[in-house]
């Protein structure tokens, strides 16, 4: 549907809403993301590869670390490489759609000005134009790409408030534990060792590994707020957002180190010209998905998708007498073609999650096998609601790229149009999130792919219309996005694990990138591993190249 045809089928079914007392009825809209490829591994029944292909280094999985990966080859020369991804498009959690209104995000909406340490991520957004120096203390921004004001605000009372942190109606003991939270939050932003690590670096590979700060590790966010003296129900509120919004996982089942380096362990900053807040984020009416799609449009002649991996081995060869390299191979069935091939590599960059591993790789070693499966995963649903125009502000802040509603189910949702420099409001689309928390994982997970596309619209039309009691009215569609593995969940004593350490030593000639192996589902992190494992490659192929890892 064209875009002038799409807003004058809005108005039209605008005015016939008012012609009626009966309520409308509920939007159509796509359910996707379901596990019928993931059931399609389970059930095998694949067809022998009728072909061999051979490159020097195989991607497995198109996500932000598989294109990092790729990324970082490219850069360094080495262009012999194949990338193929399971889904029909790359971009793992970086995905987007669009529709006649606006792109938008099927997950990660946005990314924080990146840390010094986070060299990689700096090095690839200056690669893309999106910053001037990655070395600079603070790089001058693209100002299309930083987040435009208003940013973020908070329904709570009938009333919309600025910011995040609840304010209305909360007594002044409370905002005193608010300001000593900050305080021991910037302590921690500060902190290093005696070999100047900090205390909770991004990525958290580089954070210090002293017992005072690893030790954190061992109990719980809510726990250590209790101890140490926070028991302000809103801040409580509030953390347990953050919790909830990085990890997908309640405060009180979330790692204290990980609830922690949540707000400790970024401190990028813009160039004074960029007029930027220190908490701004980078973001696009696609979300993230302006990476990706940057990123795929380079590796297109390289990339295959709707490539279902379902076997990965190794064998030991002799290049001469008395030596030997691992060789690896990897069988995929193409959906599209319904049939099967395999690839054989020198090297092979693991780029998928690794809890798929013991399903394809019957030699895996059982205590990798085991550290592959360590995590329980957190499921994830992702709403883009079409509307005929924004809802009404209601009182208090105006319309926010980001909106809370306090103690709502859900995240809140994102405004996909507000980077527009529009002088008129028009139609828009809201990306809605719910991080399923309150659940056990495979409960929750049960529960999002069982649920139906009009149950959810019901749901999720009743908790905004809480704020917006016009958004049934204005809704014209609602695609949903499911996401039933979308991120590992940071428990106590998962972060600093040996099934950690087991996965970042890699198998052979196969290197595991995903950002699972460091246990947190951040771009950041995805972008170290794949780079990290692009960078080993290179080493072992004797080529030169300057890391982009400091």
């Amino acid at each position: 549907m064209k875009r002038r045809e799409f807003i004058a089928a809005c108005a039209a079914l605008a005015t016939s809403a008012c012609a009626t007392d009966a309520p409308p009825p509920l939007p159509p809209g796509e359910l996707a993301g379901g596990a019928e490829r993931g059931h399609r591994l389970r059930d095998g029944g694949f067809p022998p590869p009728g072909e061999t292909r051979r490159v020097p280094v195989l991607i497995v999985g198109g996500g932000i670390a598989g294109l990092s990966a790729a990324w970082k080859l490219d850069r360094a020369g080495l262009r012999d490489f194949a990338l193929l991804e399971l889904e029909d498009t790359v971009g793992g959690n970086a995905r987007h759609g669009e529709n006649a209104i606006s792109a938008y995000p099927l997950g990660a909406h946005y990314l924080p000005l990146p840390p010094r340490e986070a060299r990689a991520v700096r090095e690839l957004l200056a690669d893309l134009g999106a910053l001037d120096d990655p070395l600079a203390a603070r790089p001058r921004y693209d100002e299309t790409l930083l987040c435009h004001t208003p940013q973020e605000r908070l329904y709570l009372g009938g009333f919309w408030q600025d910011g995040l942190l609840p304010r209305l109606g909360v007594a002044r003991a409370e905002r005193d534990q608010y300001a000593r939270f900050q305080e021991r939050m910037a302590e921690f932003r500060a902190a290093t060792d005696a070999q100047g690590r900090r205390a909770f670096a991004l990525p958290l590979a580089l954070s210090s590994p002293e017992p005072r700060w690893r030790d954190l590790d061992r109990l719980t966010m809510r726990q250590w707020l209790l101890d140490n003296g926070f028991d302000a129900p809103h801040l409580h509120w509030y953390v347990n957002y953050a919790c909830r919004d990085d990890y997908g996982t309640d405060y009180g089942a979330t790692s204290a180190w990980a609830g922690i380096h949540y707000f400790a362990c970024r401190d990028g900053l813009a160039a004074a010209e960029n007029r930027a807040e220190s908490d701004a984020v980078l973001t696009a009416p696609e979300g993230n998905g302006w990476i990706a799609r940057r990123l795929a449009q380079r590796f297109a002649d390289r990339t295959t998708c709707g490539a279902l991996a379902f076997r990965l081995g190794q064998e030991r060869r002799h290049a001469s007498p008395g030596k030997g390299i691992s060789f690896g191979h990897a069988d995929f069935y193409l959906a599209r073609e319904n049939r099967s091939v395999r690839y054989e590599a020198e090297h092979i960059v693991w780029a998928a999650p690794p809890f798929l591993l013991p399903h394809v790789a019957p030699e895996l070693p059982a205590a990798l096998a085991a550290a592959a499966c360590a995590d329980t995963h957190a499921p994830w649903l992702v709403a883009n609601l079409s509307l005929s125009a924004p809802p009404r502000d209601g009182a208090g802040a105006p319309l926010a790229w980001d909106n809370v509603l306090f103690d709502s189910p859900a995240l809140g949702y994102v405004v996909a149009t507000h980077q527009r420099l529009s002088a008129a409001p028009g139609p828009t689309v809201l990306t809605y999130y719910q991080a399923l928390a309150d659940q056990p994982p495979a409960e929750a997970r049960t529960r999002l792919l069982a649920t139906s596309q009009a149950d959810w619209a019901e749901q999720i039309l009743a908790d905004l219309g809480r704020a917006h009691p016009d958004i049934r009215a204005l809704t014209r569609r609602i695609d949903i996005q499911r996401h039933g593995h979308a991120m590992p969940r940071p428990v106590p004593g998962a972060l600093w694990s040996d099934a950690r350490r087991a996965l970042a030593a890699g198998w052979g000639c196969v290197r595991f990138a995903h950002a699972d192996v460091s246990g947190l589902s951040l771009f950041e992190e995805a972008n170290y591993r794949g780079v990290l494992a692009a960078e080993e490659i290179l080493t072992r192929l004797g080529r030169r190249f300057v890391s982009s890892l400091g």
